[in-house]
């Protein structure tokens, strides 16, 4: 069972994609390898991966190339929700096998479950493996929220190999909620792409979990929350919060990560998977532009 740390910052990476849909595994070793040189402690394949856009081929492969390609460097956290247990369970399997540091796993979104339901699914994924398992509230992109009740029951069944990442609203108060639940000890992870980070912090999380492309930022905002530098917190928070605010939805999320990627020269093209919800105008990429040019004079 790994034992690398699960904590800090934590980049969900974005999947690049030739013309013709297929993974563009060359750009995603370039990506991974520019999220360490940039600082990141440990990378996460999840929602802003595409996983839910990719056959279950392709996401085992994903999977075995990010843990490859990390190469010890730091923690690497795969995403094996599923509409199934099973499925949910032969995902898990398969990441330990490949060396991820631990599984996170959102709910079935398909159908409302009960807690019931909801604590027999968890159950079957931390059942299936040794290394932790994220419980990911996503309802803020899919699905529903989770009560505290029943994500607090699975600490108190499992100990510490629970951990959580909320993003059900209010962010803030259920974090709290899920802290205090949990008697002060669970792992917790910020997962707004740095929007709440700030009061995240302060309420005692392990780490956060944002995008790939503005890792830079993220990482001098976490060292600053780490020493308390409030000159470095508030000059980065506020256009950060700008950025993030235009990012309503998974899909505005993806548009625009993507888009900074190629931006910055990590990735050809800023191809998602269709159909998509979101496409960036003018106006939204002068405003993105604007604004990352101001976080990068504030390094």
């Amino acid at each position: 069972m790994s034992t690398v740390q699960i904590q800090g910052v934590l980049p969900v990476f974005q999947t690049p994609f030739h013309t013709d849909e297929s993974i563009d595994f060359d750009t995603l070793q370039r990506e991974i390898d520019w999220l360490f040189d940039c600082g990141a402690d440990g990378i996460v394949m999840a929602m802003v991966s595409e996983v839910l856009r990719l056959s279950d081929e392709e996401r085992r492969q994903l999977a075995e190339q990010a843990c490859r390609f990390a190469h010890g460097r730091g923690a690497v956290v795969i995403s094996v929700g599923a509409e199934s247990s099973r499925l949910a369970e032969q995902f898990a399997r398969h990441a330990q096998e490949a060396g991820a540091a631990a599984v996170m796993a959102i709910p079935p979104v398909s159908t409302a479950l009960d807690d019931s339901e909801l604590r027999g699914y968890y159950t079957r994924i931390l059942a299936a493996v040794e290394i932790p398992v994220i419980v990911q509230d996503a309802s803020g992109y899919v699905g529903r929220p989770m009560s505290i009740e029943m994500q607090a029951g699975l600490y108190e069944e499992f100990g510490g190999r629970v951990l959580y990442k909320p993003e059900a609203d209010p962010i803030g108060p259920r974090l709290s909620a899920l802290k205090e639940a949990t008697g002060g000890q669970a792992g917790i992870f910020e997962g707004s792409g740095g929007i709440v980070l700030v009061e995240s912090f302060s309420r005692g999380i392990a780490g956060t979990m944002p995008g790939a492309d503005l890792i830079r930022v993220l990482v001098a905002l976490w060292r600053a929350l780490q020493a308390d530098d409030i000159e470095t917190i508030n000059s980065l928070h506020p256009p950060l919060c700008s950025m993030i605010s235009l990012q309503t939805s998974l899909d505005a999320f993806l548009a625009i990560e993507k888009y900074l990627l190629e931006k910055q020269g990590i990735f050809p093209n800023s191809l998602v998977r269709g159909p998509v919800g979101y496409h960036l105008d003018n106006v939204t990429c002068a405003e993105v532009d604007r604004l990352y040019d101001l976080l990068m004079s504030r390094l």
